[in-house]
């Protein structure tokens, strides 16, 4: 994984979208509607093409797939061609499709989520009901293919390219166990099973990024919510797994990303970056990945003045937000970025954002928003070393 040797890098956390002929198939996917594989195929190779010219447009250094092939994202859908033991069943009185749906923040602010234009949620609940095993050796091929054919045709400049991936934990918070005698017993079906995909994902040469809102996020999705000491246990198992599921692959190969959710919500019952950072610092990754830009989580900045980098790691903060259609002014931007690297050293530094932008503001404002934080990014480096880049304003 590179470094911010001789200027700040810049990368993302992951979700784009793609152009807008891709956009209408992900619409008609979310509302039911049936899509043909015939169109839906062409349309994914061009979107991935898409989405890589645009970041090194953008001038982010470390780009990804912008997860176009991750179709269904999150679904049975899609995952049940990856694990086996996933089912849908009709919801039972009071149940929640899945865990985000049932928190004490809605609880707080129903009259919110009950007037906000949220497409219906599902009428199904997805399901662990049989053993969980990785079955998508075929499937994670073709992403691989893919993306390694879409960089090649798109031929943009770019220091280094990941992927995303699911962590044991965030897997969890798609599908209810109904079949492990208990969630850790679960967890590490999960972790034991998702583990060959971390594995494919770095032989073929890219960095690879578990996704896991799971490990600060969670805490408001169990009603009411646990003392801080019980839920700190509670995210340390998951944090023990998602290290299982890392056994044997080298730290500096993967970036770690936690974020509160991609929502656009008041985010009051969000935990602490305090309360879980410790936790974080446990996975066995090179780079952390975390929200800085979001208003609820701005200030967190202090954390880091009590809390040691180890030796040899990366911070990934979120220097732009996915919360709001503001751009972010590079000079903000920059002071940000020269916030941390005072922090934790600036070569510990890559400037990124806080989550994906894909399908969370429009995509002329997500990409407005990268260029922003490369500009920023330019503008720092200047103040760090003492010397532009490419992209200062």
């Amino acid at each position: 994984m590179k470094r911010s040797t001789d200027h700040i890098l810049t990368t993302h956390a992951g979700r784009l979208d793609g152009p807008p002929e891709l956009m209408q198939l992900t619409r008609d996917f979310m509302e039911g509607r049936s899509i043909d594989p015939q169109v839906l195929g062409p349309r994914l190779r061009s979107g991935i093409v898409h989405v890589i010219r645009k970041q090194a447009e953008a001038g982010i250094d470390v780009i990804s797939d912008g997860e176009v092939s991750k179709f269904g994202f999150g679904s049975v859908a899609y995952y049940g061609r990856r694990l086996s033991g996933l089912a849908t069943r009709p919801l039972k009185p009071g149940e929640a499709p899945y865990m985000a749906l049932q928190t004490n923040e809605r609880i707080e602010f129903a009259e919110f989520y009950r007037d906000l234009p949220f497409l219906p949620a599902p009428p199904v609940r997805a399901i662990c009901n049989a053993p969980v095993n990785y079955i998508g050796h075929e499937e994670i091929q073709k992403d691989l293919a893919g993306f390694k054919s879409a960089l090649a045709e798109a031929n943009a400049k770019v220091e280094e390219s990941f992927m995303c991936v699911l962590a044991p934990g965030w897997l969890e918070h798609f599908f209810y166990n109904e079949y492990y005698s208990n969630d850790e017993e679960y967890l590490f079906a999960l972790a034991d099973a998702i583990k060959h995909e971390y594995r494919a994902i770095v032989d073929a040469g890219f960095i690879l990024q578990i996704d896991d809102p799971a490990l600060p996020d969670t805490y408001d999705m169990i009603v009411p919510p646990p003392a801080i000491e019980e839920y700190r246990h509670f995210a340390a198992v998951r944090v023990e797994a998602m290290n299982h599921a890392l056994q044997g692959i080298p730290e500096e190969r993967v970036r770690y990303h936690i974020c509160w959710g991609s929502w656009h919500g008041p985010h009051t019952h969000d935990l602490p970056l305090k309360h879980v950072v410790d936790l974080m610092l446990k996975v066995q990754a090179g780079a952390y990945s975390v929200e800085a830009a979001n208003p609820r989580h701005e200030h967190e900045w202090k954390v880091w003045k009590e809390v040691k980098l180890p030796r040899g790691k990366i911070l990934i903060p979120g220097v732009v937000s996915h919360a709001s259609n503001v751009v972010e002014h590079p000079e903000l931007v920059a002071d940000r970025i020269i916030q941390y690297a005072n922090l934790v050293g600036r070569e510990n530094v890559i400037a990124g954002t806080d989550c994906g932008m894909g399908l969370r503001v429009h995509p002329q404002i997500a990409w407005a928003k990268l260029k922003a934080l490369a500009e920023g990014a330019a503008l720092a480096t200047e103040q760090l070393w003492g010397h532009a880049t490419v992209g200062a304003v």
